[in-house]
């Protein structure tokens, strides 16, 4: 029999198990007892799982480099309860980064109900130079069984509608390159018809150690029919350093979670809870609703919402209005921690605020009319779901290992592929084939617009334009990287001592040696004169002649120099 260790109502009522476990335990045998810890912090905000909601980058931007290695993953099961949906998986979680702290956080693990004929391929950290950069995941194909690497695709031809909407019900979506007869051809965006029910993810290629990867546009599930999302956690290192079982048991609530919505291209991820200081911004967090117009990424949860606010022509404008009220009011702004929320709930202001974002699976099942109806997970039940977690987790490690076996060179640089290279696509649990419900039909694939070979491909702007970004106070790991040509760059300029002098102000020591400025430089333009008057000075005039040239000379130097350090201040 296994004692597993559950954290309290201090905790957050999350379970903790510290147990000394060795081939992996039989949760049906599992003995629970409640504790007290304060080694695991029960977060309202951070990535949200890319299971949940899949970002879609367009533009090419540095990746999100962090200096320390991920700890080794954590043992989760699955909560005793689960939505009572059909085709719904566990999906385990996985650590992500985080800025504030400087350190790992878990994002936990979720109930997902799996968008109709697709599979989940799980995402992973990788090495990456002197740090580690996380390799996305994605939904592919359910019918696919092979992984295609593509070379990386052009830049993205910016499109507009041709016109104005066939119907009221049509939304406009971005073109793709894809790949065909060993070049990429451009297909022009299209219109989509919506759906309340449904939301359209259109096509987008996600990038690897070893390639690029298509993945075709398909119907997902909108926000409140997807599952359960639950809070992330931040675990100590003390318990890192144990073997750890863990149970999420805070629940995201996802009436209010486009409320406080934001999306990180760089990391591939969206993000959910208080980013409202102009310093997220710095670092490439940006509001859901900002992301469009940036043309770097698109985001289908922000295009349904507002197609279903398509008569509110006020709507858009009031999401804005709200989100600069919260950066201006921290008062409104959601709290950080699971337990701060418990102090603030009671407040009759709370609810009306929207920053009640969070609820204990206790406290879910006890709602009169819930959001989500709850169905209990008997204890052999999770024995299996626990063994497809593990399954999903093998997975992932498949996935690394194929993908970064040979894709880097040896000084560990991605060594990106010129032709399609096709690999097994590790086997998932997670995976919907056929539509068991006839309500989780989704809508008829859209028609897509022919492809146009007279649009020429150009590259993908370089990653580098984009690093001042990155380079905010914040994250001491993305900071390293984009300041080093700088730095490398400002010890090269000063080697030359007396150049470098006469750009700074004025040295003492420099102006007794130029007597007289004007007439220094009107010798040196006509040399003669000073010649023929005396032949028998010509010596020591012009030896004095030769220091003021060099003296211009180093002026002259010293004005460009402030002209290139410029531009590389521009740079």
């Amino acid at each position: 029999m296994v004692k597993v260790r559950v954290g309290g109502a201090g905790a957050a009522g999350l379970a903790l198990a510290l147990a000394s476990l060795t081939g992996g335990p039989v949760y049906s045998q599992v003995e629970v007892t409640r504790i007290e810890t304060t080694d695991v912090e029960v977060l309202t905000r951070g990535p949200v799982h890319e299971a949940f909601a899949e970002t879609i980058v367009y533009e090419r931007e540095p990746d999100v480099l962090v200096m320390k290695a991920p700890p080794d993953l954590i043992e989760e099961v699955p909560p005793s309860q689960a939505p009572s949906a059909a085709n719904v998986a566990w999906i385990p979680g996985y650590w992500g980064w985080d800025e504030d702290r400087d350190d790992y956080l878990w994002i936990s693990g979720i109930w997902r109900t799996a968008p109709p004929g697709r599979q989940f391929v799980a995402g992973y950290w990788t090495r990456s130079g002197y740090g580690f950069v996380w390799t996305s995941g994605f939904w592919a194909d359910a019918n696919d069984n092979e992984i295609e690497y593509l070379p990386e695709p052009p830049a993205i031809v910016e499109s507009v509608p041709p016109g104005p909407p066939p119907t009221p019900d049509n939304v406009w979506v971005q073109g793709t390159w894809l790949w065909a007869e060993a070049r990429y051809v451009w297909r022009p965006g299209n219109w989509v018809v919506a759906n309340p029910n449904w939301l359209w993810v259109p096509a987008h290629y996600v990038s690897g150690p070893r390639g690029f990867v298509f993945v075709d546009g398909y119907w997902d599930f909108t926000v409140d029919r997807r599952g359960m999302l639950f809070a992330p956690v931040y675990v100590t290192a003390a318990v890192r350093a144990t073997r750890v079982v863990y149970s999420p048991a805070t629940v995201i609530d996802l009436a209010v979670f486009t409320d406080h919505l934001f999306v990180r291209p760089r990391y591939h991820h969206y993000y959910f809870g208080d980013y409202y200081a102009p310093s997220y911004a710095e670092v490439g967090i940006y509001p859901w609703f900002a992301i469009e117009k940036r043309r770097v990424a698109y985001d289908p949860i922000f295009v349904q919402r507002r197609w279903v606010h398509r008569e509110d022509r006020g709507w858009e404008g009031h999401v804005e209005a709200d989100f600069r009220f919260r950066v201006e009011h921290q008062e409104a702004r959601p709290p950080r921690t699971f337990a701060l929320q418990i102090n603030i709930g009671a407040q009759p202001q709370a609810v009306e605020r929207r920053v009640v974002v969070a609820r204990s699976l206790t406290q879910l099942a006890a709602q009169p009319n819930p959001t989500v109806r709850l169905r209990a997970v008997a204890a052999t039940e999770r024995d299996v779901i626990v063994k497809h977690s593990r399954e999903v987790m093998k997975a992932r490690e498949e996935r690394k290992t194929v993908e970064e076996k040979e894709a880097r060179s040896a000084g560990g640089e991605p060594v990106r592929v010129t032709a399609p290279v096709r690999a097994k696509l590790p086997a998932t649990p997670v995976a919907a084939k056929s539509v068991e419900v006839k309500e989780q039909a989704p809508p008829k694939k859209p028609e897509v617009s022919k492809t146009d070979a007279s649009i020429q491909p150009k590259p993908q702007p370089v990653p580098a334009k984009k690093a001042p970004a990155p380079t905010a106070p914040p994250p001491t790991a993305k900071t390293a990287p984009p300041p080093v040509p700088p730095a490398t760059k400002k010890p090269a300029e000063p080697p030359p001592p007396a150049v470098k002098k006469p750009t700074e102000p004025p040295p003492t020591a420099k102006k007794p040696a130029e007597p007289s400025p004007a007439p220094a430089k009107q010798p040196t333009e006509p040399p003669p004169q000073a010649k023929k008057e005396s032949p028998e000075k010509s010596k020591d005039k012009d030896r004095d002649d030769a220091d003021d040239e060099s003296k211009d000379k180093s002026k002259e130097k010293s004005k460009d120099k402030p002209k290139k350090k410029k531009k590389d201040d521009d740079r």
